[in-house]
């Protein structure tokens, strides 16, 4: 009887019924007290406590293994192999020094070869466990283990703009303006320079508008890079001063640097190396990148691009614990897919998800913090095609374990777009991808035995309104901010939301509002005072 009540009403508005009763029950607690509809909407949409979150940053991931054990150790030995046989070219006069000095060897064609004692000396020195600070100390990421972070990265040199339907170069204003979205983005954890500000054209002010605009835009942690060595000097001038001197930046350096050590295949990338240096003197933690690309600048296959690509990073491992034992070294390895009939790069294709989940077991395997690429699109604009793209790469990336996915928000284009809007709306799609990470936990009480007994022996029939239910639809599931939930006719009661539209919308409330990372007057004015900065005061 009851049954056959029930089915005489909406299932949805039903269902609503008990939300908003879920809704009314946690707005009267004593620790959330507050009275009326408007408060208990404010409620849903005020961020949840991490005790009560159901994703947050560094959940445990590692549950896909694209690798099977065997094949880990076939791929660390063919490493091994590549590093004492074929070695590294172009190593700049410094690093020709620090490696040999640590055992390396330089022969007669001018490679650097590591014999394999060396490799295994070094990893034993490798930092196990890095922490990337935040600016104020609430957004720190552990990196170790299977902990995974979300983040942004690259070097776009366009801006997507959704509605013109159209690229054009990014300025050191859109970067700010992403560094800002970032920072009220709960899913996206750090954020490495996604953009290159096309509109200084002067490298050195360039780097230096880099550090500038995204430190002032968000207080969560940056990784940067640098043109050239000599202006190293400059942006540790500037951090110190943020950091309210020299030593306080080495305590918590916020910032880290993005190096492109190599150039694959297996030389490395003679200023770059110079930069990692000076990094590494001046305390900044350091992501030791190799981009190869399968099929031009690494092997064509999926094994042979995470051969190389480990490899690579081996070296520059060595190369770093040479400098300073234990230094905080992100293991980089970025292999990145192309298609082969057209030689473009394919960056939200199944092989890339492949190639970054294959390289997080490689990370595993030795023990070390690595990150990798995924979340990107090749499409040009967040539409069906990025949605897909996006959230493949990023769930298996997350389900591998890897420490760090880089590129995980606003890509496309294969790389050369960034897209505030698609930046926003990554946000929800890496909430599900985190939620995939969390997986499916299994104990007595999620086991819901007693819950079937109650509902089903003289209860309701449903399990709508149970306490367990009401207690847990916030603990155990991701809501999104912008994915439309409704049914066809609230869609079109709602006029009909578009999501670009709710996207655009919400990036217009962020930006038109200060700064909450920004410095205060007199640092700025110092800074201002040293520096040229482009961004208006």
């Amino acid at each position: 009887m009851q049954h056959a009540v029930l089915l005489k009403f909406d299932p949805v508005e039903t269902l609503n019924s008990y939300l908003i009763e879920a809704n009314t029950k946690m707005s009267s607690a004593p620790s959330r007290r507050s009275g009326g509809s408007s408060a208990r909407k404010a409620l849903r949409a005020a961020p949840l406590m991490d005790d009560v979150r159901p994703i947050r940053a560094g959940l445990e991931g590692g549950t896909y293994r694209p690798l099977t054990d065997l094949d880990v150790q076939k791929i660390h030995t063919a490493a091994l192999d590549a590093l004492e046989t074929i070695g590294l070219a172009d190593a700049p006069p410094s690093g020709v020094e620090i490696l040999t000095n640590a055992g390396a060897v330089q022969g007669d064609d001018g490679r650097i070869r590591f014999p394999r004692a060396l490799v295994e000396d070094m990893l034993t020195k490798a930092r196990r466990e890095i922490t990337l600070f935040s600016r104020d100390g609430k957004n720190d990421l552990t990196l170790s283990g299977n902990r995974v972070h979300y983040g942004t990265a690259g070097a776009a040199v366009h801006i997507v703009d959704v509605y013109g339907n159209q690229y054009r170069e990014c300025t050191v204003q859109d970067l700010h303006d992403a560094a800002r979205i970032v920072d009220k983005l709960d899913n996206v954890h750090f954020m490495q320079r996604p953009m290159v500000c096309r509109d200084i054209p002067n490298n050195y002010e360039m780097d230096l508008n880099t550090i500038y605009a995204c430190t002032s835009g968000t207080t969560k942690h940056i990784g940067t890079s640098f043109t050239e060595p000599s202006f190293v000097p400059g942006a540790f001038e500037m951090l110190y001063e943020i950091s309210g001197g020299e030593a306080k930046y080495r305590e918590r350096p916020f910032v880290s640097n993005s190096n492109c050590f190599v150039v694959p295949p297996m030389k490395f990338a003679t200023e770059s190396c110079e930069v990692m240096e000076a990094c590494i003197r001046g305390g900044m933690p350091v992501l030791l990148l190799s981009a190869g690309m399968a099929g031009a600048t690494a092997p064509s296959t999926i094994a042979g691009a995470i051969t190389q690509a480990t490899a690579e990073c081996l070296a520059g491992l060595v190369y770093v614990n040479a400098i300073v034992a234990g230094h905080p070294a992100i293991f980089g390895t970025w292999p990145f897919g192309l298609d082969l009939r057209t030689g473009a790069m394919s960056i939200g294709s199944g092989e890339q998800a492949l190639l970054t989940a294959g390289c997080a077991q490689m990370h595993k395997f030795y023990g070390l913090p690595g990150g990798a690429a995924a979340g990107a699109s090749d499409s040009k604009m967040p539409d069906m095609q990025a949605g897909w793209e996006q959230m493949c790469s990023n769930v298996m990336a997350g389900l591998s374990g890897l420490n760090m996915v880089y590129e995980a928000a606003g890509m496309h284009a294969s790389l050369l777009g960034f897209c505030l809007e698609s930046l926003i709306l990554s946000d929800d799609i890496i909430g599900q991808a985190l939620r995939c990470v969390r997986g499916i936990e299994v104990t007595d009480e999620t086991l819901a035995l007693d819950q079937m007994a109650q509902v089903c022996m003289g209860g309701p029939g449903h399990y709508l309104g149970t306490d367990q239910t009401l207690s847990r639809m916030q603990s155990d599931y991701v809501y999104p901010t912008f994915g439309d939930r409704t049914s066809p006719k609230e869609w079109a009661e709602l006029e009909k939301p578009n999501l670009l539209e709710k996207a655009t919308k919400r990036k217009e409330e962020i930006l038109s509002e200060r700064s909450a990372a920004r410095f205060d007057s007199q640092l700025d004015a110092n800074l201002r005072k040293a520096h040229t900065i482009h961004l208006p005061a």
